[in-house]
Formats: structure tokens, C-alpha cells, sequence
């Protein structure tokens, strides 16, 4: 019997999609017959899921969980092809056990956690409803938290907040939800970010014919604009746009350390074809 060497089962795998055990097990079983291992799990369920790898899926659900005390919490976005299977029973059950995982393990890198046994549950309900499903990304608090999760499920929030109440945890987790900010406060952002934006900025202005002190003050000026839009701090708070966030945490003694938020499909590149319109073609 031919040796199934480690690089006949990564070219395997690139070929079909499935997991690194699967791949295996299919050289060993055809006795290291690339062909015939192929041929095989052609025959099998297991390469229905490989088949629909290249489909994008950018719907799904913003899973969260929070231990029993309160002081530590989930977070994660799981994606399927449509919103129909979004709100599949065997779907819903998967982003609860993802999220419960991380909250049990403590682990936020994907790769892991799906070596931890949640591969065969993804692969298994790719199976049963007939999408490609993937875990994107999470992350995990701990401390004084708030939380927000949209009625449609495709909205979450987790806030790391020291004072202040319940209800003003959740009026900043539901801001963050509206408004989107990237950080806590304009020192938070990225140093390259703020580079690059004074960049575009300084090209713009540049057009204007203007003296060149008073272009470096219009860039400079939209330069804290821009901070003031994406900083938490610095943003009119959604229920009285009169008041700034970082005035109404400092009223009732409380501060953000951190948050996160996740919208399902964000930043994803749908590509062309959806998942509907593939069924249209077919159909067709």
C-alpha cells in the first residue's frame, strides 16, 4: 500500500474542500489513488459540502452569550447564503452552540474552535440545509459588560463599561448599534488611519488654489471631524443629540474601555451571483 504523505493530503484537500481527517481517511482507504479517493468521496455526503465552499456566505446571525453572572460574554457572527436559512431551526441551534464554545473555552480563534469539534457540526449542517455555513469571527469579554442584539438578530454588541447603570450600559450598547463608531475616543484611532485620511484630505484640498497655511488648517480641521464621527466620546448620543456620549458617561461616573461590533455580512464581497439568483440560472 502506497505512504499517504502530508502533502497528498493538503493537495486533497485543495481539491475537494474537505476537512484534513476526511482527506485522509480517502487516501488511506484508496490506498494513496488521488483519483480514486476523489471518486469516493464523490460518492459520499461529505463532498455535497465541498461543493458549495465557493458559494459566499455573507447572511446569518450575530450569535451572543453571557455566563450566568454576568461577567463574562460571546460574541460571534455565523454566516449562511440566505436569510432563509437564517432562520432555520438546525441553523439557530449551530450559533448557539458556537457561541456557548467560546464562552466555555474561552477561545476566539476560528480555526481552533472548529478543530475543537466544531468543524463536524458545521460540515454536518451544511448537509442538512443544503447552504454553505461558516463561523467568522468572534471575541470574548470579561469585566462590567453590556450587551445589545438587534430584534433581527444581525446586529450585536458587547461594551466593557465601569459605573454608571444597567440602563446606561444598554443606551451606549444600542448607540454603538445605530451609530457604528470605530473607537472609544479620537486617541484610540489607528495612527496609520489617521495618517491616511490626512492624506485624502491634503489631496483635496490641494485643488482649492488656497494659501498653504490655510490648507493645513482645512485638512487639520476635517481631520477632527473625522474623529469626532467615528470616536464613541465624541458622537451626539442617539437619544438626545444635544448631549455627547463622553459628557453622559462622565455625568453618571462611568467609562468605555472597549466594545465590539458585529453586523452580519459586513465588509463580505457578495461577488455576482447570490445564492437566489444561482437557483434562478439554474432553474432557467
Amino acid at each position: 500500500m502506497a505512504a499517504v504523505s502530508a502533502s497528498m493530503v493538503k493537495e486533497l484537500r485543495e481539491r475537494t474542500g474537505l476537512g484534513m481527517m476526511d482527506c485522509k481517511k480517502a487516501l488511506v482507504e484508496s490506498e494513496g489513488d488521488m483519483e480514486l479517493a476523489i471518486e469516493n468521496l464523490r460518492k459520499s455526503s461529505g463532498l455535497k459540502a465541498a461543493k458549495k465552499a465557493g458559494r459566499i456566505a455573507s447572511d446569518g446571525l450575530i450569535g451572543m452569550k453571557m455566563s450566568a453572572d454576568g461577567s463574562r460574554a460571546a460574541i460571534a457572527e455565523v454566516n449562511c447564503e440566505t436569510d432563509f436559512a437564517a432562520r432555520d431551526e438546525n441553523f439557530l441551534k449551530f450559533v448557539t452552540t458556537v457561541t456557548e464554545k467560546i464562552l466555555e473555552t474561552g477561545e476566539t480563534d476560528i480555526d481552533k474552535l472548529l478543530a475543537a469539534g466544531l468543524e463536524t457540526e458545521r460540515e454536518n449542517l451544511v448537509q442538512v440545509i443544503g447552504e454553505n455555513c461558516s463561523v467568522r469571527r468572534a471575541d470574548l469579554f470579561e469585566g462590567n459588560l453590556a450587551s445589545y442584539l438587534h430584534t433581527n438578530g444581525r446586529i450585536g454588541v458587547l461594551v466593557a463599561i465601569d459605573g454608571g447603570s444597567d440602563d446606561l450600559g444598554r443606551d451606549i450598547a444600542m448607540h454603538i448599534a445605530a451609530t457604528s463608531p470605530i473607537v472609544v475616543s479620537p486617541a484610540d484611532a489607528p495612527a496609520d488611519v489617521v495618517a491616511k485620511e490626512r492624506e485624502i484630505y491634503t489631496a483635496q484640498a490641494a485643488d482649492s488654489g488656497k494659501p498653504a497655511e490655510i490648507v493645513e488648517k482645512m485638512v487639520e480641521g476635517r481631520v477632527r471631524k473625522y474623529l469626532q464621527e467615528v470616536s464613541l466620546t465624541e458622537q451626539p448620543f442617539v437619544k438626545d443629540s444635544d448631549t455627547r456620549v463622553g459628557a453622559l458617561l462622565k455625568k453618571q461616573g462611568a467609562t468605555v474601555s472597549r466594545f465590539v461590533r458585529f453586523e452580519v455580512g459586513e465588509g463580505i464581497d457578495k461577488g455576482g451571483d447570490d445564492f437566489a439568483t444561482e437557483v434562478a440560472k439554474q432553474l432557467s
